[in-house]
């Protein structure tokens, strides 16, 4: 049988590297999008003409449940979010009802109109915050320090109680830090990366950041979404920690795409305390021993393979200039 998955947020990272594993899979993909000409469809465009696409509006229920009437998935990957966390302490209430409440929303629609429906929600590591210990594993205690992780607290406890409740398969994917040449710049990877890349073709000549020696267990985005499917395939619902399980900071990163560049990072990075988090969290480290053993799911991705994979990709469009330095990159 032909499943049928529908993803919310699928113009994302997140949602078009599933969309594009799913297709592999053999899934008939569909996708929730905003309105006609109001969001960025570059990540899908290659894929685009194998998907179906719906507008909806997750923060209307009676919206969500006539097109999961309308689409009968057999499967459903809640991604879609607001997920930076500045945006979260300057919008606190949007990001409540984005990141929080369209879960619950989706959740009760699943609910009315087909419970065997399986659910995947995508919880983040940011939801641990001032954690307790390190590494963070499926038993850890959630005490978030932001907006953003507050509303995932949210959307991941809801979950859990309509799985209990309601007996939905209902499950929830904590996922660490997850990057690719996907993510959006306002994320420091992708910062670092573009910003180092300019700096090797003369486009620029400085990077200013926050918190170098912050921590974090970075994955490839790729591989995170490979897990996702796999949740949704058990006999019964889990929850699951997701990464790498190896922690770095941010000046190692910053450190891996100027020295693979060739460059010295000291000449060109400049400290800058308005980009320090308000509330910093405790170093966020995954223990991804029970999806080793539950799941089979390891990374394939490298942290040094991750960052040069973003640097190669920055390089790339950045026209003629960037395509010579990435060809003599590759050629060393």
């Amino acid at each position: 049988m032909q499943k049928t998955a529908l993803i919310t947020g699928i113009t994302g990272q997140d949602g078009s590297y599933l969309a594009e594993h799913l297709l592999g899979e053999g899934y008939t993909v569909e996708g929730v999008v905003r309105a006609e000409g109001s969001g960025n469809r570059s990540r899908i465009a290659a894929i685009e003409d194998r998907l179906t696409l719906h507008t909806a509006d997750l923060l209307d229920q009676a919206s969500m449940a006539r097109l999961i009437e309308r689409v009968k998935p057999h499967e459903i990957y809640h991604l879609a979010a607001q997920t930076f966390i500045p945006t979260s302490w300057a919008e606190p209430i949007m990001t409540a009802e984005v990141t929080g409440l369209a879960t619950v929303r989706i959740l009760d629609a699943i609910r009315e109109v087909n419970p065997e429906i399986r659910f995947y929600q995508a919880s983040s590591s940011e939801v641990f915050g001032q954690a307790e210990h390190s590494p963070q594993n499926e038993k850890s205690a959630f005490r978030p320090r932001n907006p953003y992780a507050t509303a995932k607290h949210y959307a991941h406890s809801i979950t859990a109680n309509y799985r209990d409740y309601h007996g939905l398969f209902a499950c929830s994917g904590i996922l660490f830090n997850h990057e690719s040449p996907r993510r959006n710049e306002q994320f420091v990877t992708r910062k670092i990366t573009r910003t180092a890349a300019k700096i090797r073709v003369g486009q620029a000549n400085e990077l200013r950041l926050g918190n170098l020696l912050a921590r974090r267990d970075w994955g490839f985005a790729g591989d995170y979404v490979r897990s996702m499917r796999l949740m949704l395939q058990l006999p019964e619902p889990e929850d699951f920690v997701i990464g790498t399980g190896e922690a770095h900071s941010v000046g190692e990163f910053v450190e891996a795409a100027f020295s693979y560049l060739g460059l010295d990072w000291k000449q060109h990075v400049v400290v800058d305390s308005q980009f320090y988090r308000p509330a910093e969290v405790h170093p966020l480290i995954a223990d991804p021993r029970k999806a080793h053993a539950v799941l089979g799911w390891r990374p394939q991705v490298s942290f040094e393979g991750l960052v040069r994979m973003m640097v190669d990709a920055d390089l790339a469009a950045l026209g003629e200039d960037g395509q010579r330095v990435r060809k003599s990159l590759h050629a060393a």
